[in-house]
């Protein structure tokens, strides 16, 4: 719970990048987000063991 602000913040700096076509910073933002909420969760025990070991190497989790 101590960390879930960065989502937010990473969430703000996505609509940024919608609204002037930084469509690459976009993309780069949700990757982030996505290794922003596993850590998160994994640092709160909330992860599957499986999604905290393979987070960097499996690609896409969702």
């Amino acid at each position: 719970m101590a960390h879930d602000w960065i989502l937010d913040v990473l969430a703000d700096l996505k609509t940024y990048a919608n609204k002037n076509g930084l469509s690459a910073l976009v993309h780069e933002l949700d990757e982030v987000t996505l290794i922003a909420a596993t850590e998160i969760a994994s640092a709160e025990g909330k992860a599957p063991m499986t999604a905290t070991r393979n987070a960097r190497t499996s690609g896409y989790l969702y």
